[in-house]
This record gives structure tokens, C-alpha cells and sequence, in this order.
């Protein structure tokens, strides 16, 4: 199979590899290698293809990986990095407000109580906690956030 490209698409797939290939490196646990590999593999051949085009500037040689990567240059202004980071952004704060809904309903209703709720009660409950957390972080960021050791006074 043989696809053409102009160099504003080819632009465009290599930002969509590259996009793809970071967030399968997110993956932590060792399934998740082969699928890395398999991603890391043809974003490889993307950028091999897209170095002998108008597009050599943006791509170069890692030793270490022995692959091709765009540079970083080219990355920190790229589309595709705004997307990963605003991704990542995202997935912070839903994180924290989940998890800190969860561990209040459990704290107020006790564990035993909280684990025998089923998903859509407990969903129910959670909801308007986590949308009070959600208010205070839009308003007021990490600012209200600090850490208490169990070792000191608050």
C-alpha cells in the first residue's frame, strides 16, 4: 500500500504519531511495553519517511533509543504537545477530585459502609463533592492544598 502526503499532512502525522507514541508511554506496568514498542516501532518509520522530505529539521537521530524523535524544539511549540499537556493537566485535577471524594463519602460514612454502596449510589453521593472541589480548585488553584505529616501540628 502506498499513501501520498503533502508535507502539511505529513506534518500533521507526524505530530499524530508522535502524540500517540507519548501516551502509550504513560502505560507503567510490562503488558504495556509490547504496545509501546509496537507504537515507538512505527512512529520510527513515520519519522524515518518524514526526514527525507521538506521535514528533516524537525527530526533527529537518538543514540540511546537508536529511533528517530522529533526534536525538542520542534516539540515544545508543536500541537501535539499542548495536546499531551493539557491531557495531563486534565487528568491530574479529575484525579485529585475523585480521590478526594471518594476518601470524605468514606470518612463520613465509614469504610465498611462506603464498599457495600453499589456504583450508582455511590456515584450519586460523590457527585456533589466532587463538584465543591471542583469550585474551590477553579477558584483558588493548589493555593488552599498543603501536606500534614502525622508527625506535626497543622
Amino acid at each position: 500500500m502506498h499513501l501520498r502526503f503533502t508535507d502539511e499532512e505529513l506534518a500533521t502525522l507526524v505530530e499524530m504519531v508522535s502524540l500517540a507514541t507519548e501516551m502509550a508511554n504513560m502505560n507503567p506496568n510490562d503488558e504495556g511495553n509490547a504496545g509501546f514498542a509496537r507504537f515507538e516501532n512505527l512512529e520510527n518509520k513515520v519519522l524515518e519517511a518524514a526526514k527525507n522530505t521538506g521535514l528533516a529539521e524537525i527530526i533527529e537521530y537518538d543514540v540511546d533509543r537508536g529511533k528517530n524523535r522529533v526534536t525538542e524544539k520542534f516539540q515544545e511549540s508543536s500541537f501535539f504537545q499542548q495536546c499531551f499537556d493539557e491531557f495531563r493537566n486534565a487528568v491530574f485535577w479529575e484525579e485529585l477530585m475523585v480521590r478526594l471524594a471518594d476518601r470524605d463519602l468514606s470518612r463520613e460514612l465509614g469504610e465498611a459502609t462506603y464498599l457495600a454502596m453499589d456504583d450508582e449510589e455511590r456515584r450519586k453521593r460523590l457527585e456533589p463533592i466532587e463538584k465543591n472541589y471542583w469550585a474551590k480548585f477553579q477558584r483558588e488553584g493548589m493555593t488552599p492544598l498543603f501536606w500534614i505529616d502525622h508527625n506535626e501540628d497543622a
